[in-house]
């Protein structure tokens, strides 16, 4: 694969259901290369899904070769088996980026969803739409997970490329866009 920008893998762990995506970044350019998901037979048995989603991780490593590995953390729910469950998901996907060598960094949901939409509580279908219109897609993925992936692509883009600057107290959107000229996609 010809690269030209620093290729991030993003993950949205899940059992059932593994959304991934590869973006290029080159400068404050974002190409997007890959937004899918992987999904799962819930009559496999459980340590068989888990195998399923580290070939599938190693296989995207493989054929992008990402410089960074971006994952969402899990989020702390009331049900402790679905959070085991998704913690197992999440750490088989880090040994595979592991495995090559890859620099891992772990999002909140809420952190990404602050990071795209500007509102820690957005909605998933709020969290697409600002994807869409910072990478002028249009056709929908099949599930949720794909975009959420995408969205901690963006998420560690914006970290790494285009960090806010300490800018204190913020007086509204021309005031963010006046103290951080950098964050504005043209």
């Amino acid at each position: 694969m010809q690269r030209s920008g620093k290729i991030i893998l993003g993950i949205d762990p899940g059992t059932l259901i593994m959304g991934y995506s590869v973006i290029e970044c080159t400068g404050k350019k974002v190409h997007l290369h890959e937004m899918r998901s992987l999904k799962l037979n819930s009559r496999i048995e459980g340590y068989e899904r888990l195998h399923l989603i580290y070939q599938k991780v190693t296989e995207i490593i493989k054929e992008f070769q990402p410089q960074e590995f971006a994952i969402e953390a899990p989020f702390f729910g009331k049900n402790v088996q679905s959070m085991l469950k998704l913690g197992r998901a999440q750490g088989v996907a880090i040994a595979a980026a592991m495995q090559s060598h890859l620099p891992i960094t772990e999002y909140s949901p809420r952190k990404v969803k602050q990071d795209i939409t500007g509102n820690g509580n957005a909605a998933k279908e709020q969290v697409w739409a600002m994807l869409q219109q910072i990478l002028s897609l249009k056709e929908m993925p099949d599930y949720y997970d794909a975009t959420d992936a995408l969205a901690v692509a963006m998420c560690h883009h914006y970290q790494i490329h285009a960090p806010v600057q300490k800018s204190g107290t913020l007086k509204g959107w021309d005031d963010f866009l006046k103290k951080n000229p950098s964050r504005i996609i043209k």
